[in-house]
């Protein structure tokens, strides 16, 4: 799909959207828009490098007795991570009305109860903040979504609606629930709106233009408050044409690109991502041609892959997939994670692992308590769509000694943290956190099970027990984030190649731009201990840098679930 993207302009692009009449109209609107943000906007210059870490973590992730949420985490953050990681994704936290913050009310405004702009602003002082766009829906009590069932011309055709019994029958599906649920408009008339996710999050219209506009005034707002990464989340389904899957259209990909081009003419430093939780192929078309779409994708095959070879002990799969790994050029990056706000998704790995891989991870997710959650194939069947647990719970057993997870746990993140690209870290894997099943048994719903809210005192006194499993995962962690930070190797953008050394190991060298001094990563995915020869390149003086030790000769024995780091200086 990259090859058939071209550099356009506003104006193009709006007319391979709407007729030319709206499009000039919504041209007048945008160039009204672009020009009022410039003045409001203080752009500054921005390169992402291998000190660019993104924290994940809700807004209100902390409370504390006399606090506001965003005040506590603001409290955390600089009391221990101000130097190991510099950038925050703060999930929505405007007023919303489900699915902790992805049913949002207002698009412009903090939840009070989270906080403030000035909470938000003063995060922003020591971290660079990645706000949630939340634009393929809003909530169905947003003052949009009211306006329109009171036939207020502002709203018209903001959102989607069909006729009672059309055939959707091709529309991909993420969830169970119906594509299309009723609402009374104020004269009493049912009206059928699209919905693809659930009934209080309706999904807007975008061939009405005037919805682009809205969502572009939206989008700069954000980069106004200190946006400095903006995350589209469940972009995929953004346009709906019927009679057709209604995910990954051209039109889509020109809406992206279209949002790019507008944000870039206000602050041309802000990052573009994209969350498309679909097959990896579909999944990096996001990329565009390399330069006009997402500057950054979610690296969605990596959770399950990582998973599956820890549970399994075999690399091959993970390695075979690493190798294939292509960009479309230097300008981009993959966001690598393990664990988010969500489950762990395992339609991404939909043609890499087969059926008795993903019960596998099934099988382990449920023996822990875990649960699976489906999406529909619109013949009356459903298949898995995603693993939720807590990322640890996944990929290791509650009965095995805590040492022992520890080590599986550390391995996946380290694994995370040396993939080509930016690591994302999830606030709950970063503080040991275990599946929250009573959270589930509360709300009834699956993905509450990664979602919990922690109290900040509670939180610092495990911290600070050397025998607790937070302890044991956030100090190694955060080593990892310090090692990584200080070596050019681990650039966002560097070369890499993944290579075979031994069985059971995942092993990657990642390339020094700058310094010349390139780092051999080295991952033992099995129980047992493994003697690795290094490689004729690997030559000089060898430093391994998480357990700071010199390797007097051509061999690493990595103990099970090890991880090694070997710096050496490349010679011409």
């Amino acid at each position: 799909m990259s090859s058939a993207f071209v550099k356009k302009s506003i104006q193009e692009r709006l007319e391979s959207l709407y007729s030319r009449e709206d499009a000039l109209k919504a041209k007048v609107e945008i160039d009204r828009l672009i020009a009022y943000y410039k003045e409001r906007v203080v752009s500054r210059p921005h390169k992402m490098d291998q000190r660019d870490v993104i924290l994940i973590t809700y807004g209100d992730q902390l409370v504390q007795v006399g606090r506001e949420p965003l005040e506590a985490l603001n409290t955390f953050l600089v009391n221990y991570l101000k130097d190991v990681i510099n950038s925050v994704h703060i999930l929505p936290f405007y007023p919303y009305s489900s699915d902790d913050g992805f049913s949002v009310i207002d698009y412009k405004d903090v939840s009070p109860r989270m906080g403030s702009w000035e909470d938000i602003e003063r995060i922003g002082e020591n971290f660079y903040i990645m706000f949630d766009g939340v634009i393929n829906h809003i909530s169905q009590y947003s003052y949009w979504f009211k306006g329109f069932l009171q036939n207020d011309p502002k709203f018209k055709d903001f959102f989607v609606e069909v006729e009672e019994g059309i055939d959707l029958s091709k529309v991909v599906r993420p969830r169970t629930l119906p594509l299309i649920h009723t609402y009374k408009d104020v004269e009493g008339r049912d009206r059928h709106i699209w919905t693809t996710f659930s009934k209080d999050q309706v999904d807007l219209n975008y061939a009405n233009y005037k919805v682009l506009v809205a969502v572009l005034d939206v989008l700069l707002y954000y980069v106004e408050k200190g946006a400095k990464l903006i995350r589209l989340d469940a972009i995929a389904f953004l346009w709906k044409e019927i009679g057709t899957e209604c995910i990954h259209l051209p039109q889509t990909h020109e809406v992206i690109q279209l949002m790019r081009e507008v944000i870039h003419k206000v602050a041309p430093e802000v990052v573009i991502i994209t969350e498309t939780n679909v097959p990896h192929k579909e999944n990096v078309s996001y990329f565009g041609s390399g330069d006009d779409e997402a500057q950054m994708v979610y690296n969605f095959a990596l959770p399950p892959l990582t998973a599956h070879a820890i549970l399994t002990g075999d690399t091959s799969i993970l390695t075979k997939w690493a190798k294939e790994l292509e960009l479309p050029s230097d300008k981009v990056c993959f966001f690598n994670f393990t664990a988010s706000h969500d489950g762990c998704g395992v339609r991404p790995v939909s043609g890499l692992l087969s059926q008795e891989d993903i019960a596998l991870l099934i099988e382990q997710t449920t023996k822990n308590g875990g649960f699976v959650s489906y999406r529909s194939l619109g013949n009356g069947e459903k298949s898995p769509y995603e693993l939720n647990a807590s990322y640890i719970d996944i990929i290791s057993d509650k009965r095995e000694e805590i040492d022992l997870r520890v080590d599986k746990f550390i391995l996946s993140q380290a694994v995370k943290l040396a993939m080509p690209g930016v690591p994302g870290v999830y606030f709950h894997s970063l503080v040991g956190s275990t599946s929250d099943i009573d959270g589930v048994r509360r709300t009834g719903v699956y993905r509450s099970i990664n979602r919990e809210k922690l109290n900040y005192d509670y939180l610092v006194q495990e911290l600070e027990d050397e025998s607790s499993l937070r302890n044991k995962i956030f100090s190694r962690y955060i080593h990892l984030l310090k090692i990584r930070r200080e070596e050019d190797a681990f650039d966002p953008y560097g070369k890499f190649e993944i290579l075979d050394l031994a069985d059971g190991v995942f092993a990657l060298l990642r390339e020094s731009k700058v310094s010349r001094n390139d780092i051999l990563v080295l991952n033992n995915f099995t129980n047992r201990s493994i003697l690795v020869k290094l490689p004729p390149f690997v030559q000089g003086d060898l430093v391994e840098l998480i357990d700071r030790q010199k390797i007097e000769n051509r061999e690493v024995r990595l103990k099970p679930y090890g991880v090694a780091w070997i710096k050496f200086r490349k010679e011409f």
